[in-house]
């Protein structure tokens, strides 16, 4: 698929479109460039702001919206556009904002906050002026592709692009004020703005791509005039007016794309927001969702066909949901692998486990990482593996432990049952062949073999080997006493 941008002349303003084998409507009469037209690309992202109405002690960029910090969701957003380069402006907690940052980025310090427009200046030494410049905003994460594909085709074209949007409360958002033409004219942050600028609702969303020629040009030029005393990157827009740049509007297709978190009212509506886009992805892949406003993604969600996802679902880290997949209520699935078929019940808990098709889980069942779960089985209420491999048709119905074992196919674990791989020091491993019936209340002391076939009689305390076709029976012997009195019917002194 490739991006065409269209320009409305009149207006100034341009929209993303996509088209595919090169063809768009054959009825437009506006023009476009194509993307591979454009000048190497590098992005500038702004990560430099404590965040002080966060009220903590997390750097601003490193609060999360879908359980990843602002900053990683502009990181990834950028990677895709495929730059030559990615620069990210820190100042406020730069130590901590770089350590916890697993992608491979260019670090630029802010060592004074003196605005939006200082901390541009302080990358673009870096960069050549035959390049585009695409500056981003950590605190805005849900801009998405297209947009700034447009964004940045604008800026080929020779123009100084921003993004705008219309929204229905402007807050304290810079306000875009337009010749009577339609054409910008510049951008008003929402302090200095007279009340008129603060009726306007079509705000600027911060994110802008020049050539960097352009843009080095204009800052140069950039002033602290301002009730802040700060640089002010927004500035560019008039200053490029009057220089003859031409400025060009790229209209977000949403109002969403461009919320920002400043505080923590702002950071649950993004959350919101972005849970609402994840959902409608997941639907238009062919989940169904019995609430798409009960739903909570927080990490990279594949899923199959036909796949129903209850009410108050989480979806965290690397998730992949196969064909016909059920999950239950409340059911939390974390970086896991669910094959076709299966049925996750109520309140069951899988994190880092791989489970194979048509298994049966739960309801309130606890996969932890390192399980493997064979075709057809089923791991029932209150029962729980860790680094633990299941077989096909392996049954643990209830109230069991399975740790670092292994289960062959068919074998049965009965309730109760426990595999006790800990001594206090180190783990051990528990084998069970195929065909194995565990009985109920078994206590398996690892190391321990069982092979395929055996029978582990119910309350039994196993610590040796169980050879094939055997059964172990590990009780002491019980004694019947007669003539016992109960304490409550016994004298005091």
């Amino acid at each position: 698929m490739a991006v065409i941008v269209h320009m409305d002349a009149e207006c100034g303003n341009f929209q993303a479109v996509p088209t595919y084998n090169g063809r768009t409507c054959p009825n437009s009469a506006l023009t476009h460039r194509s993307m591979t037209d454009a000048q190497p690309l590098t992005a500038i992202i702004l990560a430099a702001g404590e965040g002080r109405r966060m009220a903590s002690e997390v750097p601003k960029a490193l609060h999360q919206v879908g359980g990843k910090a602002l900053l990683h969701h502009l990181i990834g957003t950028a990677e895709r556009l495929r730059p030559s380069g990615i620069f990210v402006v820190v100042g406020h907690g730069a130590e901590q904002v770089q350590a916890a940052t697993p992608q491979a980025v260019t670090w630029v310090r802010q060592g004074e906050q003196l605005g939006t427009g200082h901390a541009v200046s302080q990358a673009l030494p870096l960069l050549r002026d035959s390049g585009l410049a695409l500056i981003l905003y950590a605190d805005v994460p849900l801009v998405a592709e297209g947009t700034l594909n447009a964004c940045v085709a604008a800026a080929a074209a020779g123009n100084l692009a921003l993004v705008t949007a219309e929204v229905e409360d402007a807050a304290a958002l810079g306000r875009v004020r337009r010749a009577a033409n339609g054409r910008i004219e510049r951008i008003v942050e929402f302090k200095d703005a007279s009340p008129e600028e603060q009726a306007i609702t079509e705000i600027n969303a911060g994110v802008m791509a020049a050539p960097v020629g352009v843009l080095r040009r204009l800052l140069a030029e950039v002033q602290a005039n301002n009730a802040q005393g700060e640089h002010y990157l927004t500035d560019v827009v008039a200053l490029a007016i009057a220089a003859g740049v031409p400025v060009q509007g790229i209209r977000a297709a949403s109002a969403t794309e461009v919320m920002g978190g400043n505080d923590r009212a702002q950071m649950a509506k993004l959350e919101r927001a972005f849970q609402q886009r994840e959902a409608q992805r997941l639907m238009a892949a062919g989940a169904a969702l019995a609430d798409p406003a009960r739903l909570d993604v927080r990490g990279e969600v594949e899923v199959g066909r036909d796949c129903f996802i209850d009410i108050n679902v989480v979806l965290q880290g690397r998730v992949r949901l196969g064909d016909r997949v059920h999950l239950g209520p409340g059911a939390v699935v974390e970086d896991a692998d669910i094959g076709d078929d299966v049925r996750i019940e109520a309140y069951t808990v899988v994190e880092g486990a791989r489970i194979g098709a048509r298994c049966r889980l739960g309801p309130f069942a606890r996969l932890r990482p390192g399980t493997e779960l064979g075709q057809e089985a089923k791991v029932g209420n209150f029962v729980e593996t860790k680094n633990a491999r299941l077989g096909r048709g392996v049954k643990a119905s209830h109230l069991a432990y399975l740790g670092d074992a292994a289960v062959g196919d068919e074998s049965n674990i009965g309730a109760g049952a426990v595999t006790c791989n800990y001594d206090g020091v180190d783990k051990h491993r528990t084998e069970i062949g195929e065909d194995v019936f565990i009985g109920t209340n078994a206590t398996l002391v690892a190391p321990l073999v069982i092979e395929s076939g055996a029978f582990i009689a119910a309350g039994s305390t196993v610590t040796a080997k169980v050879p094939e076709d055997q059964l172990a029976v590990g009780r002491g012997r019980q004694r019947n006493i007669a003539g016992w009195t109960h304490p409550s019917r016994r004298k005091r002194p």
